[in-house]
């Protein structure tokens, strides 16, 4: 028997709402020849007066879900594009790469569709932070300012067999990011929060689950072992523009390590902050002060 009601679908209407009533809509971008597909928010009416602002989501439903508490504030200051990565969301692609690169790449291609031209900042979360580090690296002339929300750009494959991360094996990360069971998402909210919830009933849990985390599983999985597979700081380039990288203190995907390492990795040119009683979710845990420190550092002149 069907579900005569779904919460997880709700609470998505309700952010597309909200979405849309701040003064973004929904479009869809076709690339590489209708191979792939990007769906992106993008302003009503763009402000020629107005720094753009790129907003990039990590592993989790869509881009509405980790950005829908930080769009109305940030509209009055910027143009604001909030894409769904490959595999999310309503983005897509039959072609076979699945790298950061691939979708530094794709974010690129769907801006410059759009007309988008001049300079962007580019903020990104998680696995977002992956994205937004290379299209800094690979674009240097269109990107300004970077904003790295608990990413562990700096992580290298040896660092699981070290204990540095809280999973074992790939198998094990794939299995709680792409969480398939009740127990499995219990166990990533655990990881993600400093505080998690105490009690979230299994039909909520499966609901959440069957809604939007059956799709692209495969795909999303790969995403994953793209990252870590041969990973070594010594290959990551350095990158020029101004950084701001933020971080939990309690983080237990991407431990603080990681954050002083990436700081170390671009030395003066970044700075770190570190939110107290914070885990990973700091988007959820601290949005007022994650966007305080994103506001005063994107807007400044330095």
């Amino acid at each position: 028997m069907s579900r005569c009601f779904s919460f997880t679908s709700s609470r998505d209407k309700c952010f597309r709402i909200t979405f849309n009533f701040t003064g973004l809509k929904s479009t869809t971008i076709n690339l590489h020849n209708n191979t792939t597909i990007i769906h992106c928010w993008i302003p009503k009416t763009h402000k020629p007066n107005k720094p753009n602002l790129l907003l990039i989501h990590g592993f989790g439903a869509n881009a509405m879900w980790q950005y829908n508490d930080f769009i109305s504030p940030l509209m009055s200051n910027f143009n604001l594009y909030i894409p769904d990565l490959l595999f999310f969301g309503n983005s897509h692609t039959t072609r076979p790469e699945r790298t950061e690169q691939f979708q530094a790449e794709c974010v690129m291609g769907a801006l410059e569709t759009l007309g988008v031209v001049g300079k962007v900042h580019v903020m990104g979360m998680s696995y977002g932070g992956f994205v937004a580090y290379s299209m800094a690296v690979q674009y240097p002339e269109r990107v300004e300012k970077v904003v790295i929300v608990c990413s562990g750009v700096c992580f290298e494959e040896t660092d699981m067999d070290k204990g540095l991360l809280s999973v074992k094996s790939i198998d094990d990360a794939t299995s709680i990011l792409l969480a398939q069971t009740p127990d499995k998402l219990k166990e990533l909210m655990r990881m993600a929060f400093f505080k998690p919830p105490k009690s979230v009933p299994s039909c909520f849990l499966n609901d959440f689950i069957d809604v939007m985390n059956t799709e692209h599983v495969q795909e999303r999985g790969e995403l994953i072992a793209a990252l870590y597979k041969g990973r070594k700081l010594s290959n990551l380039p350095k990158i020029s523009q101004p950084t701001l990288i933020i971080w939990g203190e309690h983080d237990q995907i991407f431990p603080l390590e990681l954050g002083h390492r990436l700081k170390g990795h671009l030395g003066e040119n970044a700075q770190l902050v570190i939110l107290k009683n914070a885990g990973h979710a700091i988007n959820e845990e601290k949005p007022k002060e994650l966007y305080k420190n994103m506001k005063s550092f994107l807007i400044s002149r330095n």
